[in-house]
């Protein structure tokens, strides 16, 4: 659909960049992504996206806010303690962009009920703190063959890559299927940053511009201010996208 008036006054600067244009917020106004998290990486991720004009945004989240979240999950303030964080994440989207569908989804991520969570999406991103969750996002991604951006953090230090399935290795050719959960301290900064690099990831993915990090894992150093790219390979015994494992690429 052509855009308002109000929506070139609105995204005039990024659509004058190079490669970007009119049909370019088009394409991401016609854009549906999924959203896994609405915490400390799910708060940039969504604010930015919604900012930029990605048309439908379907976050996923069934935790609540609590106090000790506010140091960096900035989607949430102390009045939404409490409350489902999908359902905070809507009302503060609905005032960074109007023109944004923001769909709430108060659940939890399983192999059962990703398919109907993230339905229609062309784009899974992964801004969760657990890895047992994200190897259910990045199954049903590699069955879908769409991409799935991952972001994780530590302290003053993160990482994201970009998987895609066939083109690329996938989550499960690098990282175990168990990794045991832990509550690990974290700079209210470290998933604004990683946060903010995903949005780039996205955009770049949904407009075809640039070079996203397909097939890499970038790792930031917060202390060091320092950033390094490591090339990742497809693992050929992976339980996922390895060759044994063809026939499970296909769309069930």
């Amino acid at each position: 659909m052509p855009l308002r008036q109000e929506e070139i006054e609105r995204y005039k600067r990024q659509i004058m960049i190079e490669g970007w244009g009119t049909a370019g917020q088009q394409r991401l106004s016609a854009a549906t992504v999924f959203i896994a998290g609405a915490g400390g990486l799910g708060s940039p991720v969504s604010m930015y996206l919604a900012a930029a004009g990605v048309g439908t945004l379907r976050i996923c989240d069934c935790g609540e806010p609590e106090l000790s979240n506010l140091n960096r999950q900035i989607l949430h303030d102390d009045s939404r303690i409490g409350m489902n964080k999908a359902q905070s994440a809507r009302q503060t989207l609905a005032r960074v962009n109007p023109y944004v569908n923001v769909i709430a989804l108060p659940d939890t991520i399983t192999d059962q009920s990703i398919a109907g969570l993230a339905s229609d999406a062309e784009l899974i991103v992964d801004c969760l703190d657990n890895f047992e969750t994200r190897h259910v996002l990045n199954r049903y991604a590699v069955r879908r063959r769409i991409p799935l951006v991952h972001g994780a953090i530590h302290g003053l230090n993160g990482q994201l890559g970009v998987f895609h399935t066939p083109h690329t290795p996938c989550l499960a050719c690098i990282f175990p299927p168990e990794v045991p959960k832990e509550v690990f301290p974290v700079a209210g900064f470290t998933p604004g940053v990683i946060g903010t690099l995903q949005a780039a990831e996205i955009i770049k993915i949904i407009l075809g511009l640039g070079s996203p990090l397909y097939g890499t894992l970038l790792m930031w150093d917060g202390a060091q201010a320092d950033f390094q790219k490591i090339p990742i390979c497809r693992s050929p015994d992976c339980p996922v996208c390895g060759s044994s494992h063809a026939q499970d690429l296909q769309e069930p």
